[in-house]
């Protein structure tokens, strides 16, 4: 496995890949690696692609007060986990590196990016998109692969890609739960024990919403007012940041799900904020 921590590095590999008439995956990451992570190494790896791993914590799509400092970082670990899912190579980049000089450009997708996440974090989803449009032309690869829990994510950079012509196909995984149903992310080992045992009534929320709207003619406030009282019962240290139903295209808010629509959610615990959603027929 290649281990590449500049960018002619990762473009000497990726070009070697490609003279060998191999596809490239790019699986982007912030580090601090764990099953959902290596799920979509794995998913890489059975497209058949020459995997590259991307390892960086970008500081543009962290806020002023949130845990750019403090977030994980694991390189080791990380190294280890990408070797055993298959990975041909890791791209990990210094800060330096991916930004040497004062940014003057930056991408910003409208609309879509201003909702949800949008409006909790301002500024959160120009620091992806602009993250991920450099390593897509430092990469240059046929497909890129994100889990569904970011799902607003994933539909702002489906757009980027669409709107600016990337020739890259963005591949959408499922989320992966621990056996509670907590949805996996770096930031659950923020959680103290008792945060850490009520942080699963976020799913048991979102399952909730999902049995009420498949009832049919539910409105959607009746639906969050359900979920808030079950947050409020089984995860009293919550604190709602969000709870939302949309439309999965374009993320407006749905009044009654009469077509399918993604419930999402954000709930801080202290400072640990997790989010999670479910998309539901």
């Amino acid at each position: 496995m290649i281990v590449a921590r500049t960018i002619n590095e990762i473009r000497q590999s990726v070009g070697a890949a490609r003279a060998q008439g191999k596809t490239v995956g790019l699986v982007p990451t912030m580090g601090a690696l764990h099953a959902g992570h290596v799920s979509l190494i794995r998913a890489a790896k059975a497209a058949g692609d020459f995997v590259v791993v991307s390892i960086f914590v970008n500081p543009t799509q962290f806020g002023p007060n949130e845990d750019y400092a403090k977030y994980p970082r694991t390189e080791q670990a990380d190294l280890e986990a990408c070797r055993a899912a298959g990975a041909d190579a890791v791209f990990i980049p210094s800060v330096e590196e991916m930004y040497p000089i004062a940014s003057q450009t930056e991408v910003t997708v409208k609309g879509i990016a201003a909702v949800l996440c949008g409006a909790s974090r301002p500024g959160h989803f120009a620091g992806v998109a602009t993250v991920v449009a450099k390593l897509f032309n430092i990469v240059a690869p046929d497909r890129a692969f994100f889990g569904a829990k970011d799902f607003q994510q994933t539909i702002v950079v489906r757009r980027m890609v669409a709107d600016l012509n990337f020739p890259v196909q963005i591949v959408v995984c499922p989320t992966v739960r621990e056996a509670d149903g907590l949805a996996m992310s770096s930031r659950n080992r923020y959680l103290n024990a008792s945060q850490r045992q009520q942080a699963p009534a976020l799913y048991g929320a979102l399952k909730l919403a999902g049995e009420m709207i498949r009832r049919g003619g539910v409105a959607s406030q009746a639906v969050l007012a359900a979920m808030r009282e079950h947050l409020a019962g089984r995860a009293p240290e919550g604190v709602i940041d969000y709870l939302a139903i949309v439309d999965p295209q374009d993320l407006t808010d749905v009044a009654i799900a009469e077509r399918p629509v993604l419930v999402a959610m954000a709930v801080k615990f202290g400072p640990t904020r997790l989010i999670d959603n479910a998309l539901v027929e």
